[in-house]
């Protein structure tokens, strides 16, 4: 199989003012881009890692040949974080979940405003360029960060959301102010498909 971009399920310009429509336009089409292109890049030669989604391919990334491992884990990553990342929000997103997830919420961290004072500081406080997350493991909703564009799949973690921190998320509009990036993106979350993503981690 040949993985693919997927599009944007929204204008460049839908997630104004917090995210801005050429960080937008960058991000997905040259960023996310050249993931695809570097692991279809990296596959070639292997058609029995080529026929796997790259769920698996991560889930197994001490499989994979230790030639091409390193390539597969950072564009197979950067693939699969931001194909999560786009449809976690939304215009006119924001707000606080609602339902299972709500209440999984507040059993786990007290509040949402517990959840998300640690989530933001999971985000703020990741050195260099990594993801934050919220996933479950051993059964049990946790926060989490990575580094680079490695994904909780890879040591067994079931991904409900993730955020982007990477420079490239937010510097044209808010350079080194993370913490601004941050605050604003909450405004962006569209919890309906972080419930859906939720369900499914449970399944």
């Amino acid at each position: 199989m040949t993985h693919n971009l997927p599009p944007l399920p929204y204008p460049f310009d839908a997630l104004e003012p917090y995210i801005d429509a050429k960080t937008m336009e960058i991000h997905h089409d040259k960023h996310h881009g050249a993931y695809v292109n570097n692991l279809n890049k990296a596959l070639e030669g292997n058609p029995e890692l080529q026929q796997l989604p790259v769920e698996e391919l991560l889930a197994r990334i001490g499989k994979v040949p230790e030639a091409v491992r390193t390539a597969v884990r950072n564009n197979g990553g950067g693939h699969l974080n931001h194909s999560m990342f786009w449809k976690i929000m939304k215009k006119g997103g924001g707000g606080e979940p609602s339902g299972d997830l709500a209440a999984a919420i507040k059993n786990t961290f007290g509040s949402f405003g517990d959840f998300k004072k640690t989530f933001t500081q999971a985000a703020t406080s990741r050195f260099g360029s990594g993801w934050a997350w919220l996933l479950i493991r051993g059964g049990k909703l946790t926060v989490e960060s990575t580094a680079n564009q490695d994904h909780p799949i890879i040591d067994g973690g079931k991904a409900i959301f993730g955020l982007d921190v990477w420079e490239h998320a937010y510097y044209l509009k808010y350079q080194n102010r993370r913490s601004e990036y941050i605050e604003a993106w909450w405004n962006t979350v569209n919890w309906a498909q972080v419930a859906d993503n939720f369900a499914q981690a449970k399944a």
